[in-house]
């Protein structure tokens, strides 16, 4: 038996992402007249990146400031008629006290004025109304000028220049942005292994381009949700790592090892050691004391691929037999 640093793991292989990926889309129909970033570029946010057909938006604006101008007139118009009536009622009631006209004269000059200030509130409604509808169309021409909500590179182009893209019940997808400076990883855990992660256990992996870098993380959570690969159930446990380099990738392979416990110097011997189960963490082994064959009894801890840690049964430096049958479904 022997001293070393022991490590208890889950394995497992996942796919990197951007924790920030954006699709940006169209807010308004038309037809892309021009877009301005190709795959890889780099933007920062606020910048422009495509433009839509204004002409439609444009002639929206004219149509509508067309309709608030005459509105603008007959309110003119309501008011001038209005000021008319009020002076012509005031004379009526003059003439009403020098009994020169009947009352019911002078209750038609009243109605009439009621009139024309009900006239003059439904035009200020529809003017109301129409200074709504020419912010609204002055929206829709901002629309037409895409800029990035965030800054980051274009990671995929959907819609091409001369393309149309039609916004009826849902934005189209122009391109894609991700901030490339931070990684997902999302590891793929057996539901066997699942149950023993928690959040903050520290996390390490490395790509299929250089195995010897390693790339570490600390775990974020994991996702209830299964997903189903061939009859066999994984769950993703997810953590981030910085990308100064610019090393990773989308979509990259990631060898991952997620660490459930580390102990320094533990006392461990070989798994193939370890023979008959006698209970839980409890184990028969073979001990060659003097050339001759001991068996004793051990109480194991953690184990990796390869040690198992020993608890107690055994002293520091003494030798067991590893067995040629041994299985690790035994264990």
């Amino acid at each position: 038996m022997t001293t070393q640093d022991l490590q208890k793991k889950v394995l497992a292989i996942g796919k990197l992402d951007a924790v920030r990926k954006l699709d940006v889309g169209a807010q308004v129909s038309g037809q892309l007249k021009h877009l301005y970033v190709k795959l890889g570029d780099k933007v920062t946010q606020g910048q422009l990146l495509a433009v839509i057909d204004a002409q439609q938006a444009e002639s929206r604006i004219r149509e509508v400031n067309a309709i608030l101008q005459d509105l603008n007139a007959q309110l003119r118009q309501g008011l001038a008629e209005r000021r008319l009536t009020k002076l012509t009622l005031d004379r009526q009631h003059t003439l009403a006290k020098l009994h020169v006209i009947s009352q019911n004269e002078l209750d038609k000059a009243s109605a009439e004025l009621e009139v024309k200030n009900a006239r003059l509130e439904t035009i200020k409604a529809q003017i109301d109304k129409t200074i709504a509808s020419l912010e609204s169309a002055k929206i829709n021409l901002d629309y037409t000028k895409i800029t990035a909500p965030m800054g980051g590179e274009v990671v995929q182009i959907t819609t091409l220049e001369g393309q149309t893209v039609i916004a009826a019940q849902q934005a189209p997808t122009i391109l894609t942005l991700a901030d490339m400076q931070t990684m997902l990883v999302n590891a793929q855990v057996s539901e066997a292994d699942v149950i023993h992660l928690t959040p903050g256990l520290k996390a390490s992996f490395t790509i299929l381009g250089d195995q010897s870098k390693y790339f570490h993380g600390v775990l974020k959570d994991i996702l209830s949700m299964p997903e189903k690969i061939n009859d066999a159930v994984f769950y993703l446990a997810r953590f981030e790592v910085p990308n100064p380099d610019a090393l990773l990738r989308l979509q990259m392979t990631a060898q991952i090892s997620i660490e459930l416990s580390n102990i320094k110097q533990a006392m461990v011997i070989p798994l193939a050691a370890l023979r008959k189960k006698l209970a839980d963490n409890l184990y028969q082994v073979i001990v060659l004391k003097k050339g001759k064959e001991e068996e004793r009894q051990v109480t194991i801890g953690i184990r990796d691929n390869i040690n198992v840690q020993i608890l107690s049964g055994l002293m520091l430096g003494e030798e067991v037999i590893i067995s040629s049958s041994y299985q690790e479904k035994t264990l």
